[in-house]
């Protein structure tokens, strides 16, 4: 995780990249580059993304992608081994069923960030909106803000770590993942309760915010989880279904 903290300082400042334009090369062609790019450390700078929407979508392999501006929907979408970067906001979706890599947004994201993620690291330094990490499936996310209603609904792996407040219904139908959180909880989804901190989940926690560049002090969170009220069908719960 130390390494990806330093892989960013680096790509921030980056001289020796490929460069694209999007007020001069269509999104399409900046895409289909980065798709052929080979195997190493390569690095690439995209200029004046103007909110276009999916960029940087699908890279398999490990470059340092840095996207200055801010981003539509679902930047960076379904990555696998890329460090991508965005100087700016992102829109719905951000992320969205990465597999493996790194994602950060310097700004704040829109509803759904890293929605169905199956791993890698998801940094938001900023809030999100609606449903982050909705479905993620192994993925980790660090929200140096706030996030919105419905966050990490039906979650089923990964850690989903917020440094501010969370919203209405958080970990509805929550399985397997954890959740912590900084600030107020609006309330909590079906069959999602506190939990106890243990040495284990402090450790965890220290070493997300470590990787997001937060050293915050992990007993100011209280971690979230399943009831596990909801794994198996009961007449008794029929109505929280």
């Amino acid at each position: 995780m130390d390494t990806l903290t330093q892989s960013y300082t680096e790509d921030i400042s980056m001289a020796d990249a490929l460069l694209f334009d999007l007020t001069t090369t269509s999104l399409r062609e900046v895409n289909a580059s980065l798709h052929a790019l080979g195997k190493g450390d390569t690095k690439v700078r995209i200029l004046h993304p103007a909110g276009k929407h999916s960029i940087a979508v699908g890279l398999t392999e490990p470059a340092s992608v840095t996207i200055d501006g801010h981003v539509g929907y679902y930047a960076a979408g379904m990555n696998q081994a890329a460090n991508v970067l965005i100087n700016g906001n992102a829109g719905v979706g951000v992320a969205e069923n990465m597999m493996s890599g790194s994602v950060w947004v310097k700004g704040s994201a829109s509803q759904s960030a890293g929605a169905t993620a199956h791993g890698g690291l998801l940094v938001i330094e900023g809030g999100a909106a609606a449903r982050c990490g909705i479905s993620m499936k192994g993925v980790d996310i660090v929200v140096g803000g706030n996030v919105g209603h419905m966050s990490a609904f039906m979650a089923q792996a990964g850690t989903l770590v917020v440094r501010g407040d969370a919203g209405e219904a958080l970990g509805d139908s929550i399985y397997e993942a954890r959740i912590y959180v900084r600030g107020t909880v609006a309330s909590l989804g079906a069959d999602c309760v506190a939990k106890d901190m243990a040495v284990e989940h402090h450790e965890q926690l220290a070493l997300l915010l470590k990787a997001a560049g937060y050293d915050d002090d992990t007993s100011e969170y209280t971690r979230y989880g399943s009831s596990r009220g909801l794994y198996h069908f009961h007449v008794d719960n029929a109505s929280t279904y």
